[in-house]
């Protein structure tokens, strides 16, 4: 059974799973779905068509799942959606999708999240991410696994950040981030790379040195996009065990749409 503080207010409809914990007064309301082993810290409000999974721990004073802040937004039943064992730290604020994209924010699994971070409507995180305090996603901005976003931190709207990319403290982040790249400041650049993420992760010497070589034509080579992007494959064939890395950078740079930080 669920434990819920007698000063919590849970509403008819919400669905609670075994052995969640809610505590005093916070508010759940109808159409939240919350699994097994997450707690909901004092004074939370969770709201909208939300769904939480398990062994999830939202800290005091989070709104969770309000009304997008978009203008065009005018209570349309759209989604939030949170995975599994995320950490979600002291007043943070996600809110739902917009039918302008396609109708729900995502949040994956394992993500540890810090106080005061607001990932906006239309959102989409994948796995094991940071984000330190503070950190803002505006809307529609996808974030890659194992990603982290420094805090004090602003992504501006339809941006991407690659997996394992890492951008640093009190940046401004208005073009895409490339998988692996370290990034920082105002206006952005790129510092490097994230080996010491990567080393962390258990990557092997070589995919280390692939991803070194790709940061080189991309970054530091004098080759245009077009022409560094035709030169990667070579690295693949080279270190047969980064292909998976090169493939994961070819198909985010393809997919850029706003640029890519420089």
């Amino acid at each position: 059974m669920a434990t819920i503080h007698p000063t919590a207010i849970v509403e008819a409809g919400a669905e609670l799973g075994e052995t969640v914990r809610i505590d005093a007064y916070a508010i759940v309301r109808a159409n939240v779905r919350i699994d097994e082993g997450s707690s909901v810290g004092a004074h939370c409000v969770l709201e909208g068509h939300t769904r939480i999974g398990r062994g999830n721990r939202i800290f005091q004073f989070c709104s969770i799942g309000a009304a997008p802040q978009d203008k065009k937004y005018a209570g349309e039943p759209t989604e939030l959606q949170i995975g599994d064992r995320n950490t979600i730290r002291e007043f943070c604020t996600f809110n739902l999708g917009t039918l302008q994209d396609g109708g729900v924010t995502r949040i994956g699994d394992d993500n540890w999240i810090m106080a005061y971070v607001h990932i906006a409507h239309d959102c989409a995180v994948g796995n094991q991410t940071i984000f330190a305090n503070n950190a803002t996603l505006g809307g529609h901005v996808h974030v890659g696994d194992w990603a982290i976003i420094g805090g004090l931190s602003g992504v501006h709207q339809f941006v991407k950040i690659g997996a394992h990319a890492m951008v640093g403290f009190a940046s401004a982040v208005s073009q895409d981030v490339p998988p692996f790249m370290l990034v920082d400041g105002n206006p952005l650049a790129v510092r490097g790379f994230n080996v010491e993420g990567l080393r962390r992760r258990g990557f092997s010497a070589a995919r280390i040195a692939a991803v070194k070589q790709m940061h080189k034509l991309i970054y530091r080579s004098g080759l245009t996009l077009e022409a560094a992007m035709a030169a990667l494959p070579g690295i693949a064939s080279g270190t047969p065990e980064a292909g998976i890395d090169v493939n994961l950078m070819l198909g985010f740079l393809r997919a850029a749409a706003r640029g890519i930080a420089r």
